[in-house]
């Protein structure tokens, strides 16, 4: 893992997550999974890496964003034990240009 006084990457053989933690407050901010491992523990593994990480920098709560039409992401996050705290209408463009909501997501460390 690969670290700074803010933003932090856990990395694994098949991906990687970058976080930050700002006072108590972590922020999960990207997690991508090689397509070839996925459904196989690698995303968790990320995410589990992320919440210790910035549990030991002192954060109680973790938030992030994913796009309403991600199923899978959604699926991880809510095993990891995240729940829906917010929506941002209109947040994301899809390559074809229409826009997509955001679920604000957050769970305590």
């Amino acid at each position: 893992m690969l670290a700074s006084p803010f933003a932090f990457l856990c990395d694994a053989d098949h991906g990687f997550l970058l976080g930050r933690v700002i006072a108590d407050e972590a922020e999960l901010l990207t997690i991508a999974v090689d397509p070839l491992h996925r459904n196989r523990g690698a995303g968790m593994a990320l995410v589990a890496s992320f919440l210790d990480t910035a549990k030991q920098r002192g954060a109680t709560t973790a938030f992030l964003e994913v796009s309403a039409e991600n199923p899978a992401a959604i699926a991880l996050y809510a095993k990891a034990g995240f729940a829906r705290v917010g929506l941002r209408k209109g947040y994301y463009l899809d390559p074809q240009n229409r826009k997509v909501d955001a679920l604000v997501l957050s769970r305590q460390i």
